[in-house]
């Protein structure tokens, strides 16, 4: 499959993430476009590996693994942005009694 469908779809999915986290006031929802948005990176980063290994794969048996690995490490740090994030949502519901992120500067006082 040519690389033009992969960024397409990659860009499709950040925009669609931007456009949740600018329009929506639901923290969860936030939350979830911002993963949206990490995914169509690791999107575009695997399909970037795919293509230098069908490039120069048969040289080197290595090439495109870099990538493969940076988006394992993302996915790590997208877990534990996801749990702390959570508890931040838990907390600010037990305070407020909502998760509009309007209420947070209800927290300040």
């Amino acid at each position: 499959m040519p690389i033009n469908y992969y960024i397409f779809l990659a860009v499709t999915l950040f925009c669609i993430g931007v456009a949740g986290v600018l329009t929506r006031r639901n923290a969860i929802i936030i939350f979830m476009c911002v993963e949206l948005m990490l995914n169509a990176v690791n999107l575009l980063l695997v399909a970037f590996s795919k293509m230098q290994f069908n490039m120069v794969g048969k040289i080197h048996p290595q090439a495109g693994i870099d990538a493969q690995i940076f988006v394992f490490f993302i996915m790590v740090v997208a877990a534990a942005e996801v749990s702390v994030g959570l508890a931040v949502i838990v907390m600010m519901y037990r305070n407020t009694h909502s998760i509009d992120v309007n209420f947070l500067n209800r927290l300040k006082h």
